[in-house]
């Protein structure tokens, strides 16, 4: 019973690490990198520095705080602060981990309106997101012809 509870209890361990560990693999940064730098592209021209008119949103992809939070909460620890959405590794990081987690199946479309929107039933309410899907996916397509 011992070696049943202490197996128990390393396997658990390395479930608990494997799921803290960094989640963003280079196949991931291939899968979403497209629509990311479109998005990228509509949101900020590219500008790390960039901030909204009203504060709420900073950095190439518009990060809020709200978002930072909840990729920490995913992650289940706090690894992004406010001040990683200046950097472009850091917000393409946080945009990776929120897309995996709200769009397990990569769809390209829903990533578009859910990172516009942050609602989860972005599908369902599409005419609220779609002059920004329009944008994006004009850029996309610009972009891939480059």
């Amino acid at each position: 019973m011992r070696k049943v509870i202490l197996s128990f209890l390393l396997l658990m361990s390395l479930v608990c690490t494997a799921y803290a560990a960094e989640p963003v693999t280079v196949d991931l940064q291939k899968k979403w990198g497209p629509v990311m730098r479109a998005i990228e592209q509509v949101e900020s021209d590219g500008r790390a520095n960039a901030v909204s008119k009203n504060g709420k949103w900073v950095g190439c992809l518009q990060i809020s705080e709200i978002l930072v939070r909840q990729c920490n909460q995913i992650l289940g620890k706090k690894k992004f602060t406010y001040k990683d959405r200046y950097s472009k590794e850091k917000s393409y990081e946080m945009f990776i981990i929120y897309q995996e987690h709200f769009n397990k199946e990569g769809n390209m479309e829903k990533a578009i309106r859910l990172w516009n929107s942050g609602d989860l039933n972005c599908m369902n309410r599409k005419s609220r997101t779609e002059g920004y899907y329009r944008r994006v996916m004009a850029k996309f397509n610009q972009l891939a012809k480059d």
